[in-house]
């Protein structure tokens, strides 16, 4: 894919998330799936869909990181 083809799905987005989804691969088609899964993945459960495969997993690991765990109690800063 090129910049111009991951922005058309993503919108503006950092330079770093073009590049590592570049490099993941992906077809559009991938990458408008992985976009898909971020915004309603509650509802393509619901409608029966498969989950994810492995490249549209990872794209869903780039564009929406988990958030950080809680560091365990006693913990050094």
């Amino acid at each position: 894919m090129t910049r111009d083809e991951i922005i058309s799905v993503l919108g503006p987005v950092d330079e770093a998330v073009i590049a590592d989804v570049a490099l993941t691969g992906a077809s559009m088609e991938e990458l408008r799936e992985a976009f898909a899964w971020i915004g309603a993945d509650e509802a393509l459960i619901n409608e029966g869909r498969a989950m994810p495969g492995a490249r549209v997993a990872r794209l869903i690991e780039i564009l929406d990181p988990p958030e950080d765990e809680p560091e365990a109690p006693g913990a050094m800063e």
